[in-house]
């Protein structure tokens, strides 16, 4: 059988094939967080509000989806790197049975759990009905998120990004579309308001599913799947795609502690704070985005060059996206301190959310071009199946750090002084970072390639 390209392709081209069509999706997604919440904040700044503090259960699911990935992408390209297609098989399929239990965890949480995670965050009785609304559907309806995730990161591992992009695309496409449709009711459609944000959701999430599902059968000729396999999975299998993608699930999942105990901080200022917070998270997105788009593309790159013993490709594919990265944050640190009140314009802001907004994204923007250099060197801990390491600096930034850096600064009574958290944060993060880079790539690649 002829070499995967991710062994044989020139680096720069490769990383670009690799990671560019996901950085796109990616871009597009974040068009689509961005769409959606300026249609949801049409409605009013309750509705965003409402949102807001939906969204750390909502990144939940998405956490279990793409942390799960992680571990079927590591442990898939590193099978197919040292030519081992059973192996590569059984993570595949049993890639599939993992995504439905998820599903049907999160509806489980969905009728549970609404109620008291909206109430904890807000003593307002008109965005906590608008919360229950949104979050119920979003994750009782939660199944086509995780085949989503998990088809494209089939995709993904075998370096046929151009489809997983594809995919992603369409879901996002779909979302935006019926976003309008579905709030303020268009043509045959009813108005549903922030219900409507929702269901446009989880209607692009089962398309682009669907979608998925079927370019994996059509083209992804290096895996085979089967019902047997799907329903009858070896444990030990399941096993090592835990065991590298519980630390990645908990590494993302971090993200969603961290924004609801930033809600709950900033819910003593005001509503407002909350949703300026939320607007912010919209935003970032277009630059985070598509370094994550970058991170994944290297991910099966580092993985399938580990498996084949190249370390000169190793090295070359981590400064060339080390460099792309830093490239990419500094524009985003460039746009939010020239742009900040255009930006946030796009939310129909009231005069308080501008002027508190203003000094929001041009404080919290600085830490970006530090956040690449942490990005880059945690895919290395994700390919070699190391992810513990991620979570290690995950657990440090958002939790240890700053979490209690923005509470100490809430005490002065300046909710300016809150997002100097961010940057506290990330300089510690980039510390350990660096030490456990240095570690991983001296274990797994000095001393053995």
């Amino acid at each position: 059988m002829q070499e995967n390209k991710m062994g044989v392709m020139p680096v720069k081209k490769l990383i670009v094939n690799m990671s560019v069509p996901m950085m796109i999706s990616m871009l597009v997604q974040a068009l689509y967080n961005v769409v959606d919440s300026i249609f949801v904040a049409m409605l009013s700044e309750n509705a965003l509000t409402a949102v807001t503090i939906a969204f750390p259960l909502q990144n939940l699911m998405i956490s279990v989806g793409a942390g799960t990935g992680v571990g079927i992408n590591a442990m898939l390209s590193r099978a197919l790197g040292e030519k081992k297609f059973e192996k590569s098989d059984s993570a595949a399929n049993a890639g599939v049975l993992l995504a439905f239990f998820s599903a049907l965890a999160f509806l489980i949480i969905g009728l549970t759990c609404t109620v008291p995670f909206i109430n904890t965050q807000t003593n307002d009785p008109k965005i906590r009905q608008l919360g229950y609304t949104y979050l119920r559907i979003v994750t009782t309806i939660g199944i086509g998120v995780f085949m989503q995730i998990t088809f494209e990161r089939l995709l993904q591992s075998t370096g046929r990004t151009m489809l997983s992009m594809a995919s992603q695309i369409t879901g996002a496409v779909i979302n935006i579309i019926f976003d309008p449709v579905f709030i303020f009711g268009i043509g045959v459609f009813p108005k549903m308001g922030v219900a409507g944000a929702a269901y446009a959701t989880v209607m692009g999430q089962c398309i682009a599913a669907c979608l998925g599902l079927f370019l994996n059968l059509r083209f992804n000729s290096e895996l085979h799947f089967s019902l047997k396999k799907i329903i009858t999975p070896h444990a030990r299998v399941i096993g090592r795609i835990y065991a590298v993608g519980v630390p990645s699930i908990l590494m993302m999942a971090i993200g969603s502690v961290m924004t609801y105990c930033m809600n709950m901080i900033l819910k003593t200022f005001s509503s407002t704070a909350i949703a300026v917070f939320g607007a912010y998270f919209k935003l970032q997105s277009f630059f985070f985005m598509p370094v994550f788009g970058l991170n994944n593309g290297m991910i099966p790159v580092l993985a399938y060059n580990l498996g084949a013993k190249k370390k000169d490709r190793i090295n070359e594919a981590l400064r060339f996206a080390l460099k792309l990265a830093v490239a990419i944050m500094l524009c985003g640190t460039l746009v939010f301190e020239l742009f900040p009140r255009q930006l946030l314009s796009l939310f129909s802001p009231s005069a308080e959310m501008i002027r508190m907004g203003v000094p929001a994204l041009r404080t919290i923007a600085i830490h970006f071009p530090i956040a690449a250099f942490g990005i880059v060197m945690g895919s290395i801990f994700q390919a070699f199946s190391r992810s513990i390491y991620s979570l290690f600096v995950s657990l440090g930034r958002q939790l240890v750090i700053l979490i209690p850096a923005a509470w100490l600064l809430a005490q002065t009574g300046n909710v300016n002084n809150v997002w100097w958290c961010f940057l506290i944060a990330e300089c510690v993060s980039f510390i350990l970072s660096l030490t456990f880079f240095k570690k991983v790539y001296r274990e797994e690649v000095a001393d053995r390639l």
